[in-house]
């Protein structure tokens, strides 16, 4: 009999790319979890087969259905869509943390389940000491307190799933190279320096569906609170910068600027962003960034066999800005 896998969030960035992986294997049956099922983009799941299921993550209750006779849930929270609604990284880290505790309740009151995979991201508070805390991490952070300390018999089935940078972030304006006609290039500002590292999953859609189904394939290694980072590689901010450019066939210079002046060019957005990149370009936290501060080992591609990613020139040469 196919297991069923529960995908949350079925239509946006990581939630495509898990259906995707899942999709045509005869071996599962892909429930896909959306709030708008009549959306041109659930009527395209369910068109190559998947079962479009209707929930809300604020709606506990419905969840519960949502979840019944799932094998396998893929859960996923988006910080930004209450950010950008309220204008408040408390509010949105509020929001975010009550719908991950609800996906956790609705999974650990599902009798089937075999494996939670719940995508988050490391505990920069932690390993900074205080000095850092960026709210669209320290939301999901909340919830992975929560499934450790509350749900010991959820937490036996678990995979912390860390997704690394997206090379898509450049949509944001606050990472958007901006032409200057005067300099007859692309300027891409930011408060922290060009050699920042950063671990980048690439195009997450097409990416993220390789670490899913390693993940499942290889639960006695992933489940039991283990935590994966899907991950493709490592560049430097300059680097992704010059890799954009190549690909558009563009010039581009990267330009760093204080941290006052970026967060007064984008308020309240800057702040979210420039702490995470800041965070990142700190000498001191730079080689403990993607780490867990108890010790625990994250497993890589390396650990899983990953590999046939979508390269990252690819995705910058097809991406419209």
């Amino acid at each position: 009999m196919a297991k069923i896998i529960t995908v949350i969030g079925a239509t946006g960035a990581q939630g495509k790319g898990v259906v995707d992986a899942f999709l045509n294997n005869p071996a599962y049956t892909v429930r896909a979890i959306t709030r708008n099922p009549s959306s041109q983009a659930a009527k395209g799941l369910a068109a190559h087969g998947a079962e479009v299921v209707s929930a809300d993550l604020n709606d506990l209750e419905r969840l519960k259905a949502a979840f019944a006779g799932s094998h396998i849930i893929f859960g996923v929270t988006n910080f930004f869509e209450p950010f950008a609604a309220h204008q408040s990284p408390t509010k949105a880290m509020e929001i975010e943390e009550q719908q991950g505790i609800n996906m956790a309740k609705a999974a650990a009151a599902t009798p089937t389940l075999e494996h939670y995979i719940w995508s988050t991201l490391p505990n920069i508070k932690a390993i900074s000491g205080g000095k850092y805390l960026v709210p669209h991490f320290e939301g999901k952070n909340r919830i992975d307190a929560y499934i450790r300390e509350k749900e010991p018999a959820l937490l036996a089935k678990t995979t912390f799933l860390w997704v690394a940078f997206y090379a898509t972030n450049l949509v944001f304006p606050m990472f958007t190279p901006y032409y200057i006609p005067t300099a007859d290039k692309y300027l891409q500002f930011g408060s922290y320096a060009p050699e920042t590292p950063i671990i980048t999953i690439g195009d997450v859609t097409a990416n993220i569906g390789l670490f899913a189904k390693a993940v499942v394939e290889q639960r006695d290694k992933t489940a039991n609170g283990n935590i994966v980072l899907a991950a493709t590689e490592t560049r430097q901010a300059g680097e992704l910068l010059h890799a954009w450019a190549q690909a558009q066939g563009k010039k581009a210079q990267f330009v760093r600027v204080s941290g006052e002046a970026f967060r007064e060019i984008w308020p309240v957005w800057a702040e979210e962003m420039a702490g995470m990149m800041e965070f990142w370009d700190d000498l001191e936290f730079r080689e403990k960034s993607w780490t867990e501060p108890s010790g625990q080992k994250v497993l890589t591609k390396e650990d899983l066999g990953v590999t046939g990613f979508k390269a990252l020139e690819e995705t910058y040469k097809a991406l419209k800005l």
